[in-house]
């Protein structure tokens, strides 16, 4: 049987501004108004692992509502031949006003929608049976009762299957009780420096990971940007390096297309060393165009 991936989480649109410089409190900056993109960690991801292996490997699970926002997402699926697997007419979707820098950080201002507030019945079109990986994000576990519904549903599925869970910039909105759910057998941390150290209180990188592989035993994957990929597991820790982008469009997406590259190396029967190589390769194809996803 084909080993497969489910994507849990969330479509946004991104509202992708150039800007000289982020405003201060009580300045006025002008910005450039570059486009509108369906993206969010959970699309990001998808995108990543559909370009590397195909659609037949992966399954994108993410609620799509009514509204302005949600019809641009519904489109965007549409067109590209993604199967929505949960449609509520409750909410609109997600979006955001993404701030590049010229240097092309990203600084995002984010408005919630229907992707915050799980229902028990979207989860009717979705056999745990047939996966091998799932990806959750800290965004969707940031709403303590959806989590919990996540995670309830979660350990349902296939004991010989694991979690990938993206930590995202929400960790510190977490609370206590699902990050310990988290850390546990089975569960495959993926996080950057600044992330991390919400996991763990220990004092250096490789003290934090090993002591979240502690908990887990399961690789512990921190992303190093430029310097590429921090992997711990059972052998100890070591850097996987990356290659040098020079032309670096923004930072959109990358974090997400180098956890789906982790995912679609480990679907293809990889080490999680190769994997993470994989991962840094597709962070860098994505971090040369404008959308953070990979087509």
């Amino acid at each position: 049987m084909v080993e497969k991936s489910l994507v849990i989480g969330a479509a946004f649109v991104d509202v992708i501004m150039d800007v000289g410089h982020l405003p201060t409190s009580g300045s006025d900056v002008t910005a450039n108004l570059k486009s509108y993109n369906v993206g969010g960690c959970a699309f990001n991801v998808y995108g990543a692992i559909r370009h590397y292996l195909g659609a037949d490997r992966v399954d994108l699970f993410v609620p799509v509502g009514k509204g302005q926002y949600s019809e641009m997402i519904r489109k965007t699926m549409n067109s590209s031949k993604i199967p929505i697997l949960a449609e509520d007419d409750c909410q609109d979707n997600g979006w955001d006003i993404c701030l590049i820098e010229p240097s092309g950080e990203r600084t995002f201002i984010t408005i919630p929608g229907i992707e915050q507030n799980w229902q028990a019945e979207w989860f009717n079109k979705i056999d745990l049976s047939d996966y091998k990986y799932f990806y959750v994000s800290g965004y969707e576990m940031e709403n303590a009762e959806s989590a919990k519904l996540l995670l309830d549903y979660l350990a349902q599925r296939n004991a010989d299957s694991y979690i990938i869970f993206d930590a995202s910039p929400r960790i510190n909105y977490i609370d206590f009780e699902i990050l310990d759910r988290l850390l546990s057998k089975g569960v495959i941390i993926n996080a950057n420096e600044n992330e991390i150290g919400f996991l763990s209180d220990k004092d250096t990188l490789a003290e934090k990971a090993q002591d979240i592989f502690c908990k887990t035993n399961e690789p512990v994957l921190i992303t190093l940007g430029a310097w590429g990929t921090y992997l711990y597991d059972k052998h100890g820790g070591k850097i996987i390096g990356t290659d040098k982008v020079k032309n670096i469009v923004n930072t959109i997406g990358a974090g997400d297309t180098h956890c789906g590259g982790v995912i679609a190396g480990l679907l293809e029967g990889n080490s999680f060393p190769k994997a993470c190589q994989i991962g840094n390769e597709l962070a860098a194809q994505v971090i040369q165009q404008e959308p953070g996803y990979l087509s």
